[in-house]
């Protein structure tokens, strides 16, 4: 199959959005659902192996996105920030699975690109189903089932959380499907409410896995481009509500143009 979309694979799957992409010789292997997909950049489109449900992938790599308008907006409002998106284009904002993106960046909290991924496939390995050299992304109840061998997953601090979190999902106390019907401070405060969510990973989990792109996440990364770029500092609110503000609709793009701006500037 080929897609036929305005699109660039290593800024976009290898820009720390979702953990479950690895390079490999000529393209990109992921995990989506129960499938293992493999994506390859070439000139006449996007060449894709392992599914052939179109509309699932597409909705996956922001197709519905319109990329012109948005960098537009965003680059009127900032020649730093349009100068970031000239040398990144097909630069896309994932729309992940609500339960597998909280869950994953649940786990993300003080800890690095590859401390997360380390993790994220530790627990699909541990709990998911087998797909042939990957594992899908486990269920909450799958985790349930196993829970004793949690331990396993090296989680450190965070597996209490992650446990509970599979209990609050399978109860039906949180139900990540249904937060796709909240604006985005309805959802922002929704995600608080879970132990283990704080700012950060609320604003993370509404950019990547519900799609409100006014969201402005801000990490120890983005405080320092901030401080430097802007002259603001502060709480993560201030940051955060100064991104939002000055980028507008389209905050979480500039976010990211922002967070790799040292590699774009390269």
């Amino acid at each position: 199959m080929i897609l036929d979309l305005d699109i660039s694979l290593d800024p976009t799957l290898g820009c720390g959005q979702a953990h479950r992409w690895r390079r490999t010789e000529g393209g990109w292997e992921g995990v989506l659902g129960s499938e293992v997909v493999t994506l390859r950049q070439c000139g006449d489109g996007i060449h894709v192996r392992g599914t052939e449900d179109r509309s699932m992938l597409m909705r996956y790599l922001g197709a519905e996105d319109d990329l012109d308008a948005i960098i537009s907006e965003i680059s009127s409002r900032d020649q730093y920030v349009a100068g970031l998106a000239g040398r990144c284009p097909g630069l896309r904002i994932l729309r992940q699975e609500p339960w597998e993106c909280l869950a994953t960046y649940l786990l993300a909290t003080n800890a690095n690109v590859a401390r997360i991924g380390k993790m994220v496939e530790s627990v699909c390995t541990v709990f998911g189903r087998d797909l042939g050299g990957r594992s899908s992304f486990p269920t909450p109840g799958q985790i349930l089932d196993r829970r004793d061998e949690v331990a396993s997953c090296r989680l450190g601090f965070r597996e209490g959380r992650f446990i509970e979190l599979a209990e609050r999902v399978e109860s039906g106390d949180v139900d990540p499907v249904a937060l796709t019907e909240l604006d985005y401070h309805g959802c922002v405060s929704a995600l608080l409410d879970i132990k283990g969510v704080g700012p950060k990973v609320a604003d993370c989990v509404a950019l990547f896995g519900y799609g409100h792109l006014c969201a402005f996440p801000v990490d120890v990364r983005i405080s320092k481009m901030m401080e430097r770029m802007y002259g603001v500092s502060g709480s993560y609110r201030t940051v955060s509500e100064y991104g939002m503000s000055r980028f507008g609709a389209y905050a979480g793009y500039a976010q990211e143009f922002l967070y790799h701006a040292d590699f774009i500037d390269r």
